[in-house]
């Protein structure tokens, strides 16, 4: 038996239905380290990260009170690849920290059958991610799919087409998740929710029988 709990690797661009595929995993026992959460939290009043945001940035883009101002940056960084390459390179290690402690909460938990992390940039960050996850399952789905299910977020409200897809473009490619993927979730417009459910109650099963409940070799 493994020594530890699997941790699945969970990714796919925006819009893929990657947050309803982690509630299904969720269901099944696993326990989920939602990346973007955690990086909205270091960025959050008393975060982390909020005294090199300020001192970086200041005060027309960060309160040490409130927090980072996120629409002001994104208008910064939207256009600007090094400007979002410093905002990243600026974020990570306290990203990454928060997502190791994380981890190590979650495998702790008792009655965890799995820790999933939830990575948007999983694949375009694989070197560094590919040892701490033992699969990587992508959610699958056509661009103009991510598009219409983004701009009907009420939480996108504001959001231009040209603007969903700029983040598309900034993300990897659907070939380059799928060359990736050890599991690939087909969640295209014509795929039911008890459609998705299904394909990720049987990957879920054989991972299990391959990763967590199949006896070593003699």
């Amino acid at each position: 038996m493994s020594a530890r709990i699997p941790r699945i690797g969970l990714t796919g661009g925006i819009g893929s239905g990657k947050s309803t595929v982690a509630a299904m995993l969720q269901a099944l026992g696993a326990v989920i380290v939602d990346a973007d959460a955690i990086a909205r939290g270091v960025a959050a009043p008393a975060g982390a990260a909020l005294p090199a945001l300020h001192a970086r940035y200041g005060d027309a883009l960060v309160s040490l009170e409130q927090g980072l101002n996120r629409a002001a940056m994104r208008e910064l960084v939207f256009h600007n690849p090094a400007a979002r390459a410093e905002l990243e390179t600026l974020l990570r290690p306290f990203i990454l920290q928060g997502i190791d402690d994380a981890v190590q909460q979650a495998e702790g938990q008792p009655g965890a059958q799995a820790v999933v992390l939830d990575i948007p940039l999983l694949v375009e960050n694989l070197a560094q991610w590919r040892a701490h996850i033992d699969t990587l399952w992508v959610v699958d789905c056509p661009p103009e799919c991510q598009i219409e299910r983004v701009l009907a977020r009420p939480s996108s409200l504001g959001w231009t087409r040209a603007q969903v897809e700029g983040v598309l473009a900034a993300q990897a490619s659907r070939a380059q998740r799928a060359a990736a993927a050890d599991v690939l979730l087909n969640n295209n417009g014509t795929v039911s929710l008890d459609d998705l459910r299904a394909q990720v109650q049987q990957h879920w099963a054989t991972m299990r029988a391959e990763l967590f409940l199949t006896p070593p070799a003699p």
